[in-house]
């Protein structure tokens, strides 16, 4: 049974050069291993996306709901920002 399909895809001037440029300086075998490699990443960063969501998003908004006291104001949020860029002049 066979394990892979053929697809025909467009893609823009830009990014056909940069699949046909990968290929041309060796990192990649074929134009199908460039377009395999940059699913795989899409897939890994949606895989990582999830779990934030999950891990870090999911339990602060259960925090909130349970504790709206604890809520920050857009000022308080900004100001926090500020300083974690260290910019002390507002502007």
């Amino acid at each position: 049974m066979r394990t892979t399909q053929q697809l025909s895809i467009t893609l823009p001037k830009e990014m056909a050069e940069l699949v046909r440029a990968k290929v041309a300086s060796g990192e990649y075998a074929s134009e199908s291993e460039v377009i395999r490699d940059g699913l795989r990443t899409l897939a890994a960063r949606d895989r990582a996306v999830e779990a934030w969501l999950q891990d870090q998003v999911l339990p602060a908004a259960a925090a909130l709901e349970a504790d709206p006291g604890r809520a920050l104001t857009v000022e308080e949020v900004r100001a926090h920002l500020r300083r974690k860029r260290g910019v002390t002049n507002p502007a």
